[in-house]
């Protein structure tokens, strides 16, 4: 598995788990899936995401880059 696959994964995993939170616990929960939404558009923009960095520490093959 490369970074960009585990970004997806981790980003979509909080996104489930911040709207299962939402509809059981409490709806601040959605600020959760605001954060990592708005954190993968500034991604797309700027090349910085903090996921990435941590995925590649942890040993996730980096992405090819063309």
């Amino acid at each position: 598995m490369n970074v960009e696959r585990g970004v997806r994964i981790v980003a979509g995993t909080m996104v489930l788990i911040s709207v299962a939170l939402a509809v059981w616990v409490n709806q601040w929960w959605l600020v959760l899936a605001a954060f990592v939404g708005l954190n993968l558009i500034q991604s797309a923009f700027t090349g910085f995401c903090p996921a990435e960095k941590i995925l590649g520490q942890c040993g996730l093959k980096p992405t090819h880059q063309a």
